[in-house]
């Protein structure tokens, strides 16, 4: 299931990164990777704050829905 559509507070495992691949590697730059956590905090307006490598990130629905859990 995409990001977007995970419950706040549930830690879930990266299965996929979808997009272009310059979209793949910002995503990985800030610390999306196969294989790595992730847990929603908040879902706002249209940006999600996820907890990634024990920092908080803010990305726009549209880049969430390119996360597969």
């Amino acid at each position: 299931m995409p990001l977007t559509m995970a419950k706040e507070g549930e830690e879930n495992v990266i299965k996929k990164i979808g997009g272009r691949e310059e979209i793949r590697r910002f995503l990985e730059s800030l610390g999306f990777v196969t294989g790595g956590t992730v847990t929603v905090i908040s879902v706002t307006g249209g940006n999600v704050i996820v907890n990634v490598r024990e920092a908080r990130v803010a990305i726009g629905r549209d880049m969430a829905c390119k996360i597969t859990v």
